[in-house]
């Protein structure tokens, strides 16, 4: 199984190669981020202040989610070069090990969170008005988010033994499942905001079970009992080299929303929810190139160390393109119907429909270039090279932003928050530009060294 991913990396098609190893890891991110959209439609229609109280839930799902892809991400990459090197012991230890440690993490995150909910909901922007639904619909969340962290977990670590069509369909199932759920709960039996979560929770145990029998009945090769469970130093320093970045991208995602709902919380319940609104709608479309990114990085890594520069500039100008395609397309719609959009999660807000719609737009300006930014940052990871795939995956939410949405509404009022993120995108791709100006310059000389030496030895020969 896993010489023929190797070998597919090597020497496959690279447009196939890329489709096969990208495209379910991209739907599942994307039934992922669909689960907070929906929620966000069906809550739409019981009122501006329960939109407001998932708008400011929504940070502390960021930080739940982390925890999974901390664990699972930086198994998954250890696992893939044990399983490659035929080390199966290794790489059961590993993955016993990352699902018990983010399962225990989970726990002592979500009792944590849960007694201490009020001051949490407060800190993250919640009005007096919006509290009380926010309590509501945190409370039932976030006691089901263990299963969250265990299915995100899963996701990572059985991707890295070949199986992405398998997370794909978990994730499928619990994604469609919310949609029946959601509104059943939510308006004919009655439940309200509180039904949305239940929908929730009831669809993460769908997903969950299926994971369950696969562990169960063996049908991969890895292996999860609780006697693999290892305190191995050497397991621990891989997930995290891998996984802690990880953790801190979400860290910082979580801190931004914090930061917007709070900003604005001074205009009203309104833009609070229209903050949550398009957030919602922005994941939707930054978790799709998430996904793929998930199958460009391994591709690149595995044909850099492997000294194929040709395979990395054919996947890489191949994923900027399929990846600027996407974002155009998305900020096209952004940008023409932003109103028709926002207007989908709200009852008649005139308030949220107005600020919703301006934030849109103006993130539709800069979102064409969001894939290029990715993509850029996935190179730089992928290469060794992390002090610059670090300094890029911090910028966004946090170097650029964190200053952007504490300054700017203090001189430009809500339109300090609509332009936050705009900013912080756009002195990004900047940034990117310049490290990928450097980069290539860099690879010019190597390549040009190259080519003297191998003349040289070419020459020595014939002579």
């Amino acid at each position: 199984m896993n010489d023929q991913k190797l070998q597919l990396m090597r020497t496959g098609n690279m447009p196939e190669v890329l489709a096969r190893l990208g495209i379910p890891t991209m739907v599942g991110m994307m039934v992922s981020a669909l689960y907070s959209v929906v929620d966000a439609y069906f809550v739409g229609g019981l009122g501006t202040s329960q939109m407001g109280a998932i708008a400011v839930v929504f940070p502390v799902v960021q930080v739940i989610v982390g925890l999974g892809m901390t664990f699972g991400s930086g198994a998954a990459s250890y696992i893939a070069r044990m399983l490659g090197k035929g080390d199966a012991q290794a790489a059961n230890h590993t993955a016993a090990t990352a699902l018990y440690t983010s399962l225990a993490v989970g726990a002592v995150a979500i009792l944590l969170s849960l007694a201490h909910l009020d001051r949490i909901l407060t800190a993250l922007g919640a009005t007096s008005t919006i509290l009380p639904y926010a309590r509501a619909y945190a409370s039932i969340y976030i006691a089901g988010s263990i299963l969250n962290v265990f299915n995100i977990t899963m996701n990572n670590i059985i991707t890295a033994e070949g199986r992405s069509t398998l997370t794909m369909v978990s994730m499928c199932i619990g994604g469609g499942l919310n949609v029946v759920l959601d509104p059943l709960f939510i308006y004919p039996l009655g439940f309200g905001i509180r039904g949305a979560a239940i929908a929730t929770v009831i669809s993460q145990v769908a997903t969950a079970c299926l994971y369950f029998w696969y562990i169960g009945c063996k049908k991969g090769y890895l292996r999860f009992a609780p006697s693999l469970f290892s305190f191995d130093k050497t397991i621990f320093m891989e997930i995290f080299k891998v996984g802690v970045p990880i953790l801190v991208f979400q860290l910082l995602t979580s801190i931004s929303l914090g930061l917007s709902n709070t900003a604005a919380t001074t205009y009203g319940d309104s833009a609070v929810a229209a903050v949550g609104v398009v957030t919602r709608i922005l994941t939707l479309g930054t978790y799709v190139i998430f996904g793929y990114m998930k199958g460009y990085q391994p591709v690149v890594g595995y044909n850099y160390g492997a000294g194929r520069n040709d395979r990395v500039r054919q996947a890489t100008k191949l994923s900027l393109l399929w990846s600027t395609v996407f974002c155009i397309v998305a900020a096209g719609l952004m940008l023409i119907i932003p109103k028709q959009i926002i207007n989908l999660f709200t009852t008649g807000d005139a308030d949220l429909s107005t600020i919703g719609a301006h934030m849109l737009w103006a993130n539709g300006l800069v979102f064409p270039l969001f894939g290029f930014q990715m993509v850029t940052m996935a190179l730089f990871l992928a290469m060794g090279k992390g002090k610059e795939g670090g300094i890029l995956s911090i910028s966004r939410q946090g170097l650029f932003f964190v200053p952007a949405i504490l300054l700017l509404p203090h001189f430009f009022g809500v339109n300090g928050i609509i332009w936050a993120q705009p900013v912080a995108d756009a002195a990004t791709d900047i940034l990117a530009i310049i490290l990928v100006l450097r980069l290539h310059k860099e690879l010019s000389a190597t390549s040009k060294d190259n080519l003297k030496k191998a003349m040289s030895t070419n020459s020595d020969t014939t002579v």
